[in-house]
């Protein structure tokens, strides 16, 4: 099973992590949540925001490509890079995983708006 590498986020994850023997088919976002790792995720994993954005570092071409409706929202994630991905869309396949957890997510919810 493959490994994720989790690069330092001030808030999120400071020291970083690596999650040994992520489950091939779970999406990264529920993967991070099984360990821990409390990345934001306002609509609960159905493709309907962006705060569960992540880029991934290493490991990208192994991922499914996005589909329409997340490329959709995507395009209004802050800090959009070319291996951007919702992590709640996002499932693991065989190879190991770097992702970094953007500084800023955009939540109106928890921002009030």
């Amino acid at each position: 099973m493959p490994k994720i590498v989790v690069l330092p986020h001030a808030e999120i994850c400071p020291e970083g992590a690596v999650i040994e023997n992520a489950p091939v088919g779970e999406s990264i976002c529920r993967v991070l949540l099984n360990n821990h790792i409390e990345i934001e995720h306002a609509c609960e994993l159905s493709c309907a925001c962006t705060t569960c954005h992540v880029i991934v570092r290493e490991g990208f071409d192994s991922l499914e490509e996005a589909t329409d409706n997340e490329e959709d929202y995507l395009d209004r994630a802050w800090g959009l890079t070319p291996t951007s991905r919702l992590s709640c869309q996002a499932k693991v396949a065989g190879a190991d995983l770097t992702i970094e957890i953007p500084k800023y997510t955009i939540n109106h919810a928890k921002e009030g708006h």
